[in-house]
């Protein structure tokens, strides 16, 4: 046996450990990957090239899907903004809450502080996390106090930083909201926030209509900002305000900044878009790109926006060690407010692509949208899946994927999707999706082929009366226009039993 001297053994030991810690930091890169989420707004499951769309192209989220996995049932699990948000956070159906429906413009804070988010589940284990762009999830303790501290909010709930539209863009007020505060606010000029006008003299979209360069349709007549009258009211704040054309451009330019901060180190990113939502305004390079309108336009900004994060991740070089998700809040609408030529324009686009409803619907065009996973040398190129996977999922299977442990009652509707986010050869998949439309009076629930409706009513109204439950088979009918419930009365009853065990269960993972 050959025996070195005790200095060469000195060298040899030194030369393990070095190569034992270089081992460790690799196998933690790829246990912590940085992880990038971009959620669109509205955007259908047919509106973008990789789905079928040919009226526009998205060759940004397209290139993304040739690098990675795209889902063909990527699920949200409401129709409707703010119930998919605070499920996607939470890994809770919105419908165990009392907010079940869309935020107005002075809701409190909906997600309590303390409370296990997918933000803070990652940051327990050592990630810097943002979120930039669309929050919609409430701000203040009892209201938002825009003139002072805005608090709670996302970092009361696991994001190092923030900047955020506090609601939804057609809703009142337009300012962006960096930590505690609305930026750029002048004491001086203080901002009023109201569900009821100010005064007689207030304009609005109802009394100078004519001034308007966006008409409303219906309900967005109140407060006018940009020459766009919104739903609410607002004074004050003018320094604040911004122009709706820059906010993809201004959200862009902060992720790509937070990104190059932040990159030595595991991060994550929320870009939450608010594309293609109403008023849809996206900016004077994009106008006129497609022949479907600002709808169609709001498409192209969106996937500019795709392209701008994947190039940075790219030039960074750290595309082996991120991985990327595109995905939207719920399915898409047309005429959702604003006189902006959706429906006139539409054409042979069929934003929904083969599925039934959208927005505010439980059919599957209601939930069922783009969803797709790049991750360069951890998934394989080009893969199409067929496996269930939901929003609501994204935190449990990312804090499996990076090692964070689940803290009692934290996602406890999510299930641990990770292997089936990576499409791996032995994931299977979700059994079951849930889903709600805005305030949860209809809920549907697929089982594979399967899919059950419940109706409570699409009008709102307290007295509506219950609606029989529909059946449909998405295999022999994915336009879910045959109601099988009579005839398949076997099948009925197994998925009304299950919706039943979930709805009356604390937890359904």
């Amino acid at each position: 046996m050959l025996k070195l001297p005790m200095t060469e053994l000195r060298l040899v030991g030194m030369v393990f450990l070095l190569f034992s810690f270089g081992l460790v930091s690799r196998t933690d890169a790829q246990t912590k990957p940085n992880i990038v989420i971009i959620m669109a707004d509205d955007l259908g499951y047919g509106d973008v090239s990789c789905y079928g769309a040919k009226s526009v192209a998205s060759p940004n989220i397209d290139r993304l899907a040739t690098a990675g996995v795209r889902f063909t049932s990527g699920y949200t699990s409401g129709s409707t903004c703010t119930p998919t948000r605070y499920s996607f956070m939470t890994g809770v159906y919105a419908f165990r809450t009392a907010n079940t429906g869309i935020a107005p413009p002075n809701a409190p804070a909906i997600i309590a502080p303390g409370t296990p988010t997918i933000a803070s589940l990652l940051k327990s284990v050592g990630y810097r996390t943002a979120v930039v762009g669309k929050w919609h999830l409430g701000l203040g303790m009892e209201r938002p106090d825009w003139n002072g501290e805005l608090k709670p909010g996302p970092l009361e709930i696991g994001f190092d930083q923030c900047l955020v539209l506090p609601t939804t863009n057609d809703r009142v007020p337009q300012v962006l909201v960096e930590g505690h505060h609305v930026r750029n606010l002048d004491p001086n000029d203080p901002l009023t926030v109201s569900d009821k006008k100010f005064s007689e003299d207030h304009p609005t979209g109802l009394s100078h209509r004519d001034t308007l360069k966006l008409n409303w349709s219906h309900g967005h007549n109140a407060t006018i900002h940009n020459g766009i009258s919104r739903i609410g009211f607002y004074t004050g704040g003018e320094k604040a305000r911004f122009r709706d054309e820059d906010l993809a451009d201004t959200w862009v330019q902060e992720s790509v900044a937070w990104i190059e901060a932040n990159k030595t180190q595991p991060f994550f990113l929320f870009l939450a878009s608010h594309d293609l939502h109403v008023p849809r305004t996206p900016h004077e390079r994009f106008q006129g790109a497609t022949k479907m309108g600002s709808r169609g336009d709001a498409i192209v900004e969106f996937d500019w926006c795709v392209g701008e994060i994947t190039n940075t991740i790219e030039r960074l070089g750290l595309a082996e060690n991120t991985l990327i998700i595109v995905c939207s809040d719920n399915g898409p609408v047309l005429d959702d407010g604003y006189q902006d030529s959706a429906v006139e324009l539409v054409g042979d686009h069929k934003p929904a692509g083969p599925w039934r409803g959208g927005k505010g619907s439980v059919f599957e065009g209601g939930t069922r949208t783009p969803f797709i996973a790049s991750w360069k040398g951890r998934i394989a190129p080009a893969a199409v899946s067929e496996r269930p996977i939901t929003t609501l999922d994204l935190g449990a299977s990312l804090a499996s994927l990076v090692g964070a442990k689940l803290p009692s009652g934290a996602c406890r509707d999510a299930i641990d999707l990770s292997g089936t986010l990576l499409n791996t050869s032995a994931a299977e998949g979700r059994p079951f999706v849930v889903q709600q439309d805005n305030g949860a009076r209809n809920i549907g629930l697929r089982m594979g082929d399967w899919k059950l409706i419940r109706n409570r009513g699409s009008d709102g109204k307290k007295d509506a009366k219950p609606q029989r439950d529909q059946l449909f088979n998405l295999a022999s009918d994915p336009g879910e226009t045959q109601d099988l419930s009579e005839s398949r009365a076997d099948e009925l009853q197994r998925l009304q039993t299950k919706l039943g065990e979930v709805l009356a269960a604390g937890e359904a993972r």
